[in-house]
């Protein structure tokens, strides 16, 4: 069997299109000559700046013959039809064959379909994958037609045996296919032929080109943290940066060099932020001091000088760019210091957030207000929360951020701290975009917390009350994770809090305007509604006690409609599911848990569902489970044929057999340890006196007949399973629970 070897040979590739395009190269080369009918043993895909390469081992010398049968019309069908099979069949008449079958007799076309040989089918399936390559952007060059990434220059496809190399013969656009190839652009640009794929990675290395972006990158960072640990210094890790590194050399080799001393007291982000965007290098620091004290540079070429020129050029090009960042700095400080950061934030109300919401300066505003009601549920002093809310977002203002986007918050504590603030609202700068995705760090500090969780309750509620919620994939403005941020925070930090209150309380703030939110009233009402609810005993008070002022916002507060915050809740709790699934939760044990009272407190619906889940595990919980659903089902039956519901009266006089009155007396003893411990909301504990039912159910079941003839009877033992029914149903809605 051959092996097939293809290399696209063009100029730069972009970095970030490498990975994708090897990938697309392997799967549509091999998906189309698998559909001719050529399989394969393996198939592996290679990328450098200025080649795809793609080896496969084990391909057919040539498609299978293939017969196929195509049943068509009956013999006596219009003539029509009949042409019409023959056209789609590519048959003559003559060539029909004619069968008898239950409806008559039909015509079958045999269709015999020879092999061809693997050379004809690789170039038809090459030619075919060049032209309609998926590039996210291409060009054309020339007088051409063809499309790619950048001017494609040579073909390389051969098919190896052991008799030798075979070029397959195939042309696009002009560009003829061969057995040659070229290495590197400086140190070896001569073209070579190649035997097969071993012969051409071989030739390609001592053409100083290293063919695996595996392999590079790996030299990149053993020689950049061997150069590093020779000073005693580290390489600040930077997984994606080393990946578009390997990209753009083929050989890769690293340099060490100098960071100018005056730039060396720049916060270590902004040196990390400006030398990776703007010049790709890593960060070195001083592991005793944090501070970034030396960069690495990686060439594509080795220089005859050991790169001391390379060195010297990348040096001259940082400073420049090192100085618009000091200038940057230093003027941001020289803000913070003297006016405080709230001369940003008044430069905010000129920032659109979003047409229908308002500015940036609106929104502090909502969350300051926000922040400062769910302070005392985190534990957070309520001035420090609103104090760090207002001047959270101040940063976006700078300079620094404004030349720098990703450096937002954490320059915002930089300058919190150098206008004097209190730490924790430097920390809250920092920490309230937190947690950005499912792997982020969740922020522990109160004030932080307080923060980061009105900030994303109110682009929640915001995009809620104008009704731009996220459709299928479409996500604009990140709401799934605005969602999972909210869940996340709360879980983690153990918030104690009926998420329905704050999210009715901000869904009012949008719905009434920022015109009125320097109303003491409105805020008092909206305070008490995140502490006790919209249709709290206080929140009414306060609405009765406006009646008098008739303010304009009076009918919305009053008359709340619920359904917008209804929705918005059953979106947190599928974010909620998404991440208790991801918790090894099943979806059953979840939409238990969900169908009980105060599900809007995340924590006491998760440690719920762990605990049944916990339960679920056990043979006496499965087993109970089952008898359960056994009672629950012959009540239900009974109830729908009687229309009568059995709810109470069981009374254990009419109890006949031991079984019956052990099962009255377990329900005692149950009922005795599940109430206070639900009360505590200890669900282990209520969950295990559950279990200690199982017993008795299942000898009730087996000895006993609930469908008696004698009527009372009847309806003494219905009204005990429904006291089974109403015993569990404590714990979680246990009818929802799958098997």
């Amino acid at each position: 069997m051959p092996d097939l070897l293809i290399e696209l040979f063009s100029e730069e590739i972009p970095a970030r299109m490498q990975t994708r395009a090897a990938d697309d190269l392997r799967q549509r080369v091999t998906d189309g000559l698998v559909e001719a009918g050529l399989t394969y043993a393996h198939a592996a895909a290679f990328s450098t700046p200025r080649r795809l390469t793609l080896a496969i081992e084990g391909l057919l010398e040539r498609s299978p013959d293939l017969r196929e049968e195509r049943k068509g019309p009956r013999t006596d069908a219009p003539e029509k039809a009949i042409e019409g099979f023959l056209r789609g069949a590519g048959v003559a008449r003559e060539d029909l064959v004619e069968r008898e079958e239950k409806k008559g007799t039909v015509f079958y076309a045999v269709i015999d379909k020879p092999g061809r040989p693997a050379p004809e089918i690789v170039a038809e399936v090459l030619e075919q994958v060049i032209r309609t390559f998926p590039w996210p952007k291409s060009m054309r060059w020339g007088a051409g037609s063809l499309r790619w990434v950048r001017p494609l220059h040579g073909i390389l496809c051969i098919l190896t045996t052991e008799a030798g190399a075979e070029v397959v013969p195939m042309s696009v656009d002009g560009i003829e296919a061969s057995d040659t190839t070229r290495g590197h652009r400086f140190m070896a640009p001569e073209p070579f032929s190649v035997t097969s794929f071993e012969d051409y990675a071989a030739k390609l290395k001592r053409a100083k080109v290293i063919l695996s972006t595996e392999e590079r990158a790996e030299t990149i960072w053993n020689d950049a943290t061997q150069a590093a640990f020779a000073l005693g210094l580290e390489v600040v890790e930077d997984r994606g940066l080393l990946a578009e590194v390997a990209g753009l050399v083929e050989y890769p080799v690293v340099l060490l060099g100098e960071i100018g001393a005056e730039f060396l007291d720049l916060p270590p982000e902004v040196l990390q932020t400006s030398m990776k965007e703007h010049q790709k290098f890593f960060s070195v620091k001083n592991p005793k001091t944090g501070r970034i004290e030396r960069f690495v540079t990686v060439a594509n070429i080795a220089a005859p000088d050991d790169g001391a020129t390379i060195l010297a050029g990348n040096r001259k090009v940082l400073s420049a760019r090192l100085a618009d960042a000091k200038f940057f700095w230093e003027n941001d400080l020289r803000v913070a210091q003297s006016v405080g950061m709230t001369a940003w934030t008044d430069q905010l109300s000129n920032v659109t957030f979003h047409n229908k919401l308002g500015s940036q300066r609106d929104r502090i505003e909502r969350i300051a207000a926000l922040a400062r009601e769910l302070a005392p549920v985190v534990g957070a002093d309520a001035d420090l929360a609103e104090q760090a809310a207002r001047v959270a977002k101040a940063d976006l203002s700078s300079e620094m951020v404004y030349e720098f986007p990703e450096l937002q918050g954490l320059m915002g504590r930089y300058y919190s701290d150098a206008s004097g603030l209190p730490p924790e609202v430097g920390a809250a700068c920092q920490d309230h975009y937190s947690p950005l995705g499912p792997s982020d760090a969740v922020p522990t500090a109160p004030v932080s917390v307080a923060v980061a969780l009105a900030d994303k309750l109110d682009t929640l509620t915001g995009f809620w009350a104008i009704d731009e919620k996220p459709t299928g994939s479409k996500d604009p403005f990140a709401l799934r994770r605005a969602a999972l941020g909210v869940i996340r925070l709360v879980l983690e930090n153990g918030i104690r809090i009926s998420m329905d209150r704050p999210v009715d309380a901000q869904i009012l703030r949008h719905q009434i305007g920022v015109n009125a939110q320097h109303s003491e009233t409105l805020e008092a009402i909206l305070s008490a509604s995140v502490a006790e609810g919209v249709f709290g005993a206080r929140t009414r008070t306060l609405i009765e006690a406006a009646e008098a002022e008739a303010p304009g916002w009076l009918p919305l507060v009053r008359d709340h409609d619920p359904s917008v915050s209804d929705d918005l809740r059953s979106f947190l709790h599928d974010r909620l599911k998404v991440y208790l699934r991801d918790k090894g939760i099943t979806h059953d044990v979840i939409d238990a848990c969900l169908a009980m009272p105060e599900n809007c407190d995340f924590a006491l619906l998760a440690k719920r569902a762990e605990a049944l889940a916990a339960f679920r595990l056990t043979e006496d919980g499965e087993n109970l489970v089952q008898g359960f659903k056994r009672a629950n089902n012959i009540l239900t039956q009974a109830e729908e044929k009687d229309g009568v519901e059995y709810s109470f009266g069981a009374d254990p006089k009419f109890a006949e057999s031991p079984e019956e009155t052990a099962l009255f007396d377990a329900l005692d003893m149950a009922e005795a340890k599940i109430k206070p411990a639900m009360q505590a909301e200890d669900f282990a504990t209520a969950m295990a006196a559950m279990a200690g039912l199982r017993p008795a159910v299942d000898a009730f079941f087996e000895a006993v007949q609930v469908n008696a003839e004698n009527p009372v009877l009847r309806r003494n033992r219905l009204n005990l399973l429904s006291r089974i029914r109403q015993t569990c149903g404590q714990v979680a809605d246990l009818t929802r629970l799958d098997g």
